[in-house]
């Protein structure tokens, strides 16, 4: 009884979705989003009556008046029958937009509804999804109080009643690029304006969050969400005397001297007081952790010696406890190599010693020869009288 209970009122929620959310004159049908579809446009208030558009009567700027109006992005993909066709009777009045009205049926249109458009020329219309979710009061994007935008306006989103649980969360923090969901809650701060209630089943059902937002003025309780990705990305870095960079495969590798000391530094952008870093070393046949407390938000691993066996890959994982959560970032992959420093000594030696040998050897061959054409030849090259 309670599960039918729950699909009556998830479809009475779905209709008050689509009462608020879409515009009354126009809708994007048979696509995967309310940004995409087959447009069809009212053309009977009393009747409620929706017709197709013809592709003919229809260009770009009409297109850009579509997509405002429905609250999403620029216009993406603009073609007929993309979303199917349909029968006649067809809308196939011709619309002239300038791009900046606010709904299609305040833009001019030429001639009269008419009966006929070639078959495969009903627009299809893709507008790309608008920036819509985001989490707000927290140090990071992937925490802090939902919101959700609708016609350009950001409202938080209220959870007393909306069942929401940690699936209902992992929806959001999808659509937010943060990882999986850690922790649902609520604050406690008064909001005195419109908010959004979303229903958990709407959600769980595959729409995206501004598809089951219905407007409210209970603002008791605000959503609180904290994903897994709550953690800006750590940097690292090498310093060393004696350091280079150079391309392999297209990767940076930065080059320290054999022998040299050298130091790699993980850091990350000041969030939450705490926290520790793991240095990561891999080499070709083995894995090192060396793991030391953040201080000042950075640690510093010093290697007095560089050899051979320090060549590898390097990457900072900084771990955190937060929210009686566990979370960590890894950093971006730092490539190193130990560089030989003795065939450039022997290089720097023997280079000047080969030059001295030559001129001495042109010295005695000039002073045995003295007055023929080479010597004097290379006097003159030199300057010399």
């Amino acid at each position: 009884m309670s599960s039918v209970v729950n699909d009556v009122w998830c479809l009475f929620s779905l209709s008050i979705v689509s009462s608020i959310i879409s515009p009354d004159s126009v809708r994007l049908v048979n696509g995967t989003s309310l940004c995409s579809g087959r447009l069809e446009v009212k053309t009977n208030q009393s009747t409620q009556r929706w017709s197709s558009v013809c592709e003919d009567d229809f260009d770009q700027q009409d297109a850009e008046v579509v997509c405002r109006e429905l609250g999403c992005g620029a216009p993406s993909v603009l073609q007929g029958a993309l979303y199917g066709e349909v029968e006649p009777p067809m809308r196939t009045k011709e619309f002239q937009c300038r791009g900046h009205e606010s709904a299609l049926l305040d833009c001019r249109s030429l001639g009269s509804d008419r009966n006929s458009c070639s078959p495969g020329k009903a627009v299809g219309l893709t507008c790309s999804e608008p920036d819509a979710v985001r989490l707000v009061g927290g140090a990071s994007r992937c925490g802090g109080t939902l919101e959700v935008k609708h016609k350009g306006e950001w409202r938080p989103v209220v959870s007393s009643y909306s069942g929401w649980t940690l699936k209902t969360a992992a929806a959001a923090c999808r659509e937010l690029d943060c990882g999986s969901a850690v922790s649902v809650g609520e604050s406690n701060e008064s909001y005195d304006r419109s908010v959004w209630n979303i229903w958990s089943y709407c959600v769980e059902s595959g729409s995206v969050l501004r598809e089951c937002a219905t407007s409210s003025y209970y603002s008791s309780s605000l959503l609180n969400l904290t994903c897994s990705d709550l953690l800006l990305q750590p940097n690292i870095s090498v310093s060393s005397s004696m350091v280079g960079v150079s391309e392999e495969d297209q990767q940076e590798v930065f080059q320290v001297f054999w022998g040299s000391n050298f130091t790699i530094s993980c850091s990350i952008q000041p969030q939450y007081p705490g926290g520790s870093f793991q240095l990561t070393f891999t080499s070709s046949d083995s894995t090192h952790n060396y793991t030391q407390p953040a201080v000042n938000h950075s640690a510093h691993f010093l290697f007095p010696a560089a050899e051979p066996a320090h060549q590898g890959s390097y990457s900072c994982v900084y771990h955190l406890n937060v929210f009686s959560h566990n979370f960590s970032s890894e950093s971006r992959v730092l490539s190193l190599s130990v560089m030989d420093p003795r065939p450039l000594i022997i290089r720097a030696i023997l280079l000047p010693l080969i030059l001295l040998v030559e001129n001495i050897v042109l010295y005695f061959y000039c002073r045995a020869n003295r007055g023929q054409l080479p010597c004097r030849q290379k006097n003159i090259d030199r300057g010399g009288l």
